[in-house]
């Protein structure tokens, strides 16, 4: 054993190199291992969101698509990219590891950008320019030259797949949860994290997108893909850095198996002491660097999947941790669900929000503001949100609280779903003055430009900032920590989930709201021509699904109950806050 300064230098998390032999904390992982990664993320998101922000408008003006169908491919392409995740975990966690798994994704993701920007650069690849007002006036692309164009896209969604769910848990494992200083480390490695990589979202969402609007798409879409590549190429020169994880299997499997052994013995009673129930010895989990969970009371139900029967088959007979894992999984379910509704309001940035845009005064001076670039206000907003929670905010609830996150995570996702009642409350006021100022000087039919100032819209972008720096962060950070050791890959794909679930959502909403309100003869909410459409009750309508939802937040979060701490560290951090010495514990935190 190497030890330093008397101290054992030796992580005790489990984490290898990539040959598998453990690994000093003085050689490999922290923050210098990290700075690679963020790096890498920085310019991913300049990628992702040079593509996505301006997606909208693309489809629209070279594409030739309605206000309707193009919003609707926007949010089922983002749709697929935050789903596609779920594959990637899984076979991250199950076979490759995340290393492997990145990298290889990381090729795909290139190839789907360089494919893209070839798309975007082909004249013959795009119908004619035409200037018609009306889309429908416009000849349609063809089939061939939507084909590579979504071709390409849907590329680069496989590839995010394997890169989103594990480059973020890559930059987490670097840290000890063993080591009290590592595990604080860890504790602000979401929001600093959040923070580095909206700086590549704040390039693609200004810089970029004026290249698309006012030199060309070639240029818009190479540069982003340029530097996709370099970024893949500093996160492979950060690799003597890293610390890993081995693969554990197949999640899904040993979830699977907890269920239906339950079900096979659902008559077959659970002992009232939970020593009588099959669980390994510990030393099986310390040889392959896992962890052993205690039994909890919590979904009852599933520890019938540990009772003795006599039987060892794996499909009948669980250990109590397989079991506790797996009740981990399932318990954020309904945590879940409850971010579905806010996703959805994500998705409005890009899509309605910019169409709006579109439609307003864009001048300031002799200068034009692309309408997409207002997402870059969503961006600025997080970044002072960001660093204002990180040293402020929590610096003062730590106080009172002497919670060592200042307040819960599921407080904080709260605080961010109250934030999106009022963001869409703005958007429907906002949108109800648009289209009083278009019916004033008669551009409600002609679906002209209406005199009033792109700036209108900034507090629903700004507001929406906001919101991310407590939901999103949040949201991101307890789906990673709340997830089993052997399962945070498959953790962290539950917040992509929830925005790719959200996107799906916002197209079913867009359609359905579109087509019901075109019944009988009425004109309808959502038109190609936004003049005469109503998006002040579609956001109207969205403020009413917001307050239920949080409703249902706050059912939900009353009965969550959060999994115990598999070190001291949390502890020993809470005890430094009070000035006391904390007592070791592994019983569950039950706060709220």
């Amino acid at each position: 054993m190497g030890v330093e300064n008397g101290v054992d230098d030796y992580t005790q998390d489990g984490t290898v190199d990539l040959k598998g032999n453990p690994v000093r904390r003085s050689k490999r992982g922290g923050w210098t291992a990290c700075s690679f990664v963020v790096v890498y993320e920085v310019f991913e998101r300049m990628a992702y969101y040079g593509i996505s922000t301006n997606l909208v408008i693309y489809l629209t003006k070279k594409l030739h698509q309605g206000t309707v169908t193009s919003s609707n491919n926007v949010t089922n392409w983002v749709g697929t990219v935050w789903m596609t995740p779920v594959l990637g975990a899984y076979i991250a966690d199950a076979y490759l590891g995340r290393y492997l798994t990145f990298v290889i994704a990381s090729a795909i993701y290139l190839a789907g950008m360089s494919l893209l920007t070839v798309a975007v650069s082909v004249p013959g690849l795009k119908p004619p320019r035409c200037v018609a007002t009306d889309m429908a006036d416009c000849k349609k692309a063809s089939t061939l030259q939507l084909a590579v164009f979504f071709g390409a896209l849907y590329t680069l969604a496989v590839g995010t797949g394997g890169t989103k769910p594990n480059i973020s848990t890559i930059g987490a494992d670097q840290f000890d949860d063993f080591d009290p200083k590592e595990k604080g480390h860890k504790l602000s490695f979401f929001n600093w994290w959040m923070f580095s990589i909206f700086f590549g979202t704040l390039f693609a969402n200004t810089i970029l997108v004026y290249i698309q609007d006012n030199v060309g798409w070639t240029l818009g879409y190479g540069l982003p893909t340029a530097g996709l590549a370099i970024s893949i190429v500093i996160f492979l020169a950060g690799t003597p850095f890293y610390r890993h994880r081995v693969p554990s299997g197949s999640p899904f499997t040993r979830m699977a198996k907890v269920i239906i052994a339950a079900l096979r013995k659902w008559k077959t009673p659970v002992p009232t002491d939970p020593k009588e129930l099959y669980e390994l010895d510990l030393e099986e989990y310390a040889k392959k660097g896992k962890f052993r969970i205690d039994s909890t009371p919590t979904l009852r139900f599933l520890n019938k999947a540990c009772v003795k029967t006599g039987s060892k088959d794996p499909w009948m007979l669980c250990s109590v941790t397989q079991v506790e894992e797996t009740k981990q999984m399932l318990r954020m379910i309904p945590i879940l669900i409850a971010t579905f509704v806010p996703s959805t309001m994500i998705a409005q940035i890009n899509t309605l929000f910019v169409k709006q845009g579109t439609t307003l005064d864009r001048g300031i001076g002799s200068f034009n503001i692309p309408p997409a670039s207002l997402t870059g206000f969503v961006t600025l907003s997080m970044l002072v949100s960001v660093v204002l929670y990180d040293r402020f905010f929590v610096t003062i609830t730590r106080r009172l609280t002497k919670n060592p996150r200042g307040i819960t995570l599921l407080q904080r996702m709260g605080i961010g779903l109250v934030f999106h009642i009022f963001i869409m409350m703005v958007a429907s006021l906002v949108e109800r003055r648009r289209l009083s100022v278009a019916k004033d000087h008669g551009v409600v039919e002609s679906g002209g430009q209406v005199p009033l100032s792109i700036l209108i819209l900034l507090p629903q972008f700004i507001l929406m900032g906001t919101a991310d720096a407590f939901l999103e962060v949040a949201k991101i950070e307890f789906f990673y920590d709340q997830a089993p050791e052997s399962m945070k890959s498959l953790g962290t794909s539950y917040s992509m989930t929830s925005l790719g679930i959200g996107n799906f959502l916002s197209s079913f909403l867009l359609t359905t709201v579109s087509h019901i309100t075109k019944k009988h003869g009425h004109h309808g909410w959502i038109l190609n021509n936004l003049n005469a459409s109503h998006l002040d009750y579609y956001y109207a309508f969205f403020a009413i699904l917001n307050f239920l939802n949080f409703i249902f937040f706050i059912v939900v979060t009353k009965y969550y109950v959060y999994k115990a701490e598999v070190t001291d560290s949390m502890e020993v951090l809470e005890g430094q806050l009070r000035g006391l010495t904390p007592a070791v514990t592994n019983q569950e935190e039950s706060r709220t």
